[in-house]
């Protein structure tokens, strides 16, 4: 897949951040060197982050397994029987992946652990993916599981075929969110 992968709007995943960490605007716009009404700009959705902003706020937003909670459910999709697979959900890098998953992969699974595995997407994510803003996906802590059909790529190393997908939106412990993505 060629495609870049579509740059959400991150005000909403930062407010949510910032309350969950108990982070007046005041204080987050120090931490990323622009003024509090810069972050009330992000959050409301009327000014853009500049590239050198996006970047550090998405590192901020990225999910990482940190807290005991995070790695059971790591452990849960690793040692699940069906074919799943759990991703950040801003960024794609692969979090962890369940043996029935990975049997299809080309390449051990500890060489995509932590990489965007967005490359290998089909036409059909990608169209899904842009649509996530519409329908809300990045505005609730727990939106409703979306559910798509999806084609396949060319790839020989995560290879897709024409399955059903769906994906679930979890917030992980620290209010980075991830994606549980299962083929039906």
């Amino acid at each position: 897949m060629t495609e870049t992968l579509p740059q959400p709007s991150l005000g909403i995943a930062l407010r949510r951040w910032r309350l969950l960490h108990h982070i007046k605007q005041a204080h987050a716009a120090e931490l990323f060197g622009v003024n509090q009404s810069t972050i009330s700009r992000w959050e409301a959705g009327t000014q853009a982050m500049e590239p050198a902003e996006r970047t550090r706020v998405e590192a901020l937003l990225a999910a990482r397994l940190g807290a005991a909670a995070d790695h059971a459910l790591a452990r849960l999709v690793n040692e699940s029987p069906r074919p799943v697979h759990l991703i950040c959900d801003l960024t794609h890098r692969l979090l962890a992946c369940s043996p029935s998953r990975a049997a299809g992969f080309a390449v051990p699974i500890s060489e995509l652990l932590g990489r965007s595995l967005w490359r290998y997407s089909t036409s059909e994510i990608a169209l899904k993916e842009s649509s996530l803003e519409a329908l809300g996906w990045r505005e609730t802590l727990a939106p409703p599981a979306v559910e798509f059909p999806t084609g396949t790529n060319d790839s020989a190393i995560i290879p897709i075929r024409a399955s059903l997908c769906r994906w679930t939106r979890m917030t992980l412990s620290d209010g980075t969110a991830a994606r549980l993505v299962e083929t039906l």
